[in-house]
Order: structure tokens, then C-alpha cells, then sequence
């Protein structure tokens, strides 16, 4: 091919369409005597439906000594009911071609099967077994125990997850369950038995604070009609609804802490704060804005960041929505050689977003993105699902979804500064660096970005 050709190749490039339409498929919803909150989201024409019971209770609502109990818990819940060891339950839905799973973080537990619509009753019944009727054998919880160890030693050794930990221990006060990783520590998981998590569970499996959803080829009535068989008779736990989430930040001042690793060739770093809940008034406007900032391949972050000075494979940043406020951070992994200046630009453009008006071009830019790509996320029943929990969860408005796109659509320049301003806060942000201190430390005191704190890697440590 010439190079007059490509040319023309790289000119006549198609530019982006005009979004399609698109509304949330029709989604029925009811509630059992006992409390139970059924959706049902008919999908002719998909034949491998999803189910999901979510229980509104997460990692944040446990015992600050039982910290990684939710996540084991749940781990647990498919490893053999009162009926089936764990053999006999992987047994018994491969039999049915479905696959079972459980999972757990912040803010939810939640278990579902994935199966064909013709045999969804038997699969529900496993479901309902599952969630009603967990044994956590005692092998099997020592088993999943050691496995949480050992990621945990494991952890330690990896530069990204030593960094995400120790930001979250530096930006939440010590009173906070968000101080911690969701999974827990080491010394609070070292004392987990199968008597706690059976405890966790018993307090989460309340039918007034759960939601079964189900989307695929299915019928209302045929749905509604299993629900009432396997889960009308479910009184669960005496516990009310969940009590006030600690998110209180640690300090409302600047401070940059160090992780120092003899000889690191990188720099991991994390700059942030405690933000905004998930139901805050400003999710669209804040969705806008983070594309902008450091959510999209072409944002300001990694525009600057990677294409500009070259400094790094990928600069992001974006907002962790919860019940409670959840961290805004912007990261990367940068040569160590060059970390302070990375930390100059992270600041320059967190100023820039909050200082500028962003331009025509990038607002367009960030709505068609997130406008564009919603539809996709629905294209099977397990996203459906998925997204319907998550309004039971954050107890938002049933028409949230439908009206997704059209709330993007209006945000304003005008929106994303103003929010900006409301909700990114560099002068109280926390500046976290796992790296080699003796290699920047001097530049890094010199930029005066704030008070400094070296912590000396115990792992790094060991090894010197």
C-alpha cells in the first residue's frame, strides 16, 4: 500500500454515530408476605436465564474482629449445604447444566445460578438451599482460611496491592471498616471458624433485606410462583435493617506516605480521599467527570500521563461508590526515576478539573462513551441481573436505568466543574508511594507536596 493511500485510508476514518435508542427491557417487580423483594426481567429469546438472591449485607456491616468473615462466608455458602457435601452440590448443578457461585464485598452478599429456563426450578431449589441451608464444614472453611492467608502473604509481595492497602489504611480513620481490605487481615482472618461465618450469615439472611432477581426467557407468573414455593415460608434472622456505616476520613490535611522498597524500579501511586456514597445526587454528573479526568483511554490523566511525558503505561482515576463514601483515587505505576514529577502532574490536572471548564469536544467525548456503551452492558441476562441488585442495594429508584442515558446526556459543562469542585479535594488528599524513598525521597521533600512519612517494608526489609 502507498503511502498517498494509507493516507486516505487514515482520513476517510469513520467518525462516531449518533447513539441508538435503547430502553431497559420491562422489569416486574413484587414483594412476598415475609419481605422478599422479587424482580423479574423477561428476555424472550435468551434462553440461559440468571438468578441472583442479594442480601443487603456486606463486608461493612460485620464485627471490626471478624473483618474478612462476609467474604469467607460467602466463599462458603457453595462448599456443602445440611443436604449435600460439596461434591454432591457441584454434582448436583452440573447435572442441571448450571453454574452456581457465590460472592461477597462492601456492601452485599449475593448467590446466584446461571441455567437453561427449563430446568430454572430445580436450579432455584439449589439456590434456595444454598442460602437457607449452608453447613460451612469445618474442613472446608479451615481450607478456604489457609487459601485467604496465603493471598494475603501474597499481597505483601505485589507493589499494586501493598499500594491499594495501604491507601485505604491511610485516607479512613482506624474506626472505619473501609481502614481495612474488605477481605480482611491477616490477624483478623487467622481467628475466623466455622461458627463465625455461620454467625455472619445468620445475620445477613433476612428476607426483609434481600432481593431475588431473575432475567432470561422467563414468565412472571412461573417466576413468581417458584419464589413463593422455595422462599414464602423464609423468616431468616430477627436483625433490622443495616445500622450507619463509619466512613469518617482519617484527616482533612495533606500527607504523602512512603512504602519503602530498597531497589524498586517502579513507583505505585495512589492520591485520594473518602468521596461520595452511591446514592449521591451527582452519580451522572460524577460519571461524566471522571471520564473526563481519568476514565477513558484519551482522559486528561493518562493523555498527560502516558502520551505526553511518557511516564507510565496507563494513569487513571475514578470514584469507588458504596452505601457509605467510598475513595476517590487516581493511580498509576510509574519508572521510578520520574515518580515526583508524576506526582506534579497528578496534582496539576486534579487542579485543572476542578479550575477549567472542560471543553466542548471532551464532554461530548465522555457522554457519547458512557451514552454509547450502556446498551452493551445488557446484552445477556446476567448483567440485567446484576444491575437490578444493584439498585435493591443501594435502595434506589426502580426507573434508575431508564432514565440512565437521558441524565448523562444533560450534564453540562457547568455540572462537571461544579462537581468537581464539590467532590475532588487535593488539599486534603492523601498522596501513598510504594517505591524506593533513597531514590526520590530528596526530590519528593523538595516538591514540598506535603508532610512526609517513611515507612520501611517489612518484606524489603527482610530481604536487604
Amino acid at each position: 500500500m502507498t503511502p498517498d493511500r494509507m493516507a486516505e485510508l487514515v482520513a476517510e476514518r469513520p467518525v462516531p454515530g449518533e447513539p441508538r435508542p435503547y430502553e431497559f427491557p420491562e422489569t416486574f417487580r413484587t414483594e412476598l408476605d415475609n419481605g422478599l423483594r422479587v424482580v423479574v426481567t423477561p428476555m424472550p429469546g435468551r434462553e440461559l436465564v440468571s438468578a441472583s438472591l442479594a442480601l443487603r449485607s456486606g463486608a461493612v456491616d460485620e464485627p471490626a474482629a471478624h473483618g474478612g468473615a462476609t467474604v469467607l462466608a460467602a466463599r462458603g455458602l457453595t462448599e456443602g449445604t445440611e443436604l449435600r457435601d460439596a461434591i454432591e452440590l457441584t454434582e448436583a448443578a452440573e447435572r442441571l447444566g448450571a453454574s452456581l457461585h457465590a460472592e461477597s464485598g462492601w456492601d452485599a452478599t449475593s448467590a446466584g445460578v446461571d441455567v437453561p429456563e427449563s430446568r430454572l426450578g430445580q436450579a432455584l431449589e439449589l439456590l434456595a438451599e444454598v442460602v437457607r441451608r449452608p453447613a460451612f464444614p469445618e474442613d472446608e472453611i479451615d481450607r478456604l482460611r489457609d487459601e485467604r492467608l496465603t493471598d494475603l502473604l501474597q499481597a505483601k509481595a505485589d507493589p499494586r496491592r501493598r499500594a491499594d492497602e495501604a491507601y485505604i489504611g491511610t485516607i479512613y480513620a482506624p474506626s472505619s471498616p473501609y481502614h481495612r481490605p474488605s477481605g480482611g487481615t491477616s490477624d483478623t482472618v487467622a481467628g475466623l471458624t466455622s461458627a463465625d461465618l455461620r454467625a455472619v450469615h445468620a445475620r445477613a439472611a433476612n428476607p426483609r433485606q434481600a432481593a431475588l432477581i431473575v432475567a432470561g426467557d422467563v414468565t412472571n407468573d412461573a417466576v413468581i410462583g417458584l419464589a413463593r414455593s422455595l422462599f414464602g415460608e423464609w423468616t431468616g434472622s430477627a436483625a433490622g435493617a443495616a445500622g450507619a456505616i463509619d466512613d469518617s476520613a482519617a484527616r482533612d490535611t495533606r500527607v504523602v506516605r512512603v512504602i519503602h522498597r530498597p531497589g524498586a524500579v517502579q513507583s505505585e501511586i495512589r492520591i485520594g480521599h473518602p468521596a461520595v456514597p452511591r446514592r449521591t445526587p451527582d452519580y451522572h454528573a460524577l460519571s461524566v467527570m471522571g471520564a473526563i479526568l481519568g476514565g477513558l483511554f484519551n482522559s486528561r490523566l493518562n493523555m498527560n500521563l502516558r502520551e505526553e511525558k511518557g511516564y507510565t503505561y496507563g494513569a487513571s482515576a475514578g470514584f469507588d461508590l458504596r452505601r457509605g463514601r467510598g475513595p476517590f483515587t487516581a493511580r498509576a505505576a510509574v519508572n521510578t526515576e520520574v515518580t515526583v514529577p508524576a506526582i506534579h502532574e497528578f496534582l496539576v490536572e486534579l487542579d485543572r478539573i476542578r479550575d477549567t471548564p472542560v471543553s466542548d469536544a471532551e464532554l461530548k467525548a465522555a457522554r457519547d462513551f458512557l451514552v454509547g456503551v450502556f446498551p452493551l452492558r445488557f446484552e445477556t441476562p446476567g448483567p440485567v441481573a446484576g444491575s437490578l441488585a444493584g439498585l435493591f442495594i443501594h435502595d434506589l429508584p426502580d426507573d434508575e436505568l431508564d432514565r440512565y442515558r437521558a441524565a448523562i446526556e444533560a450534564v453540562t459543562a457547568a455540572d462537571v466543574q461544579r462537581v468537581a469542585r464539590d467532590h475532588i479535594r487535593p488539599e486534603a488528599a492523601a498522596i501513598v508511594l510504594v517505591g524506593d524513598h533513597e531514590a526520590f525521597g530528596s526530590a519528593l521533600d523538595a516538591a514540598g507536596v506535603g508532610d512526609v512519612e517513611v515507612t520501611r517494608d517489612e518484606e524489603s526489609a527482610e530481604a536487604a
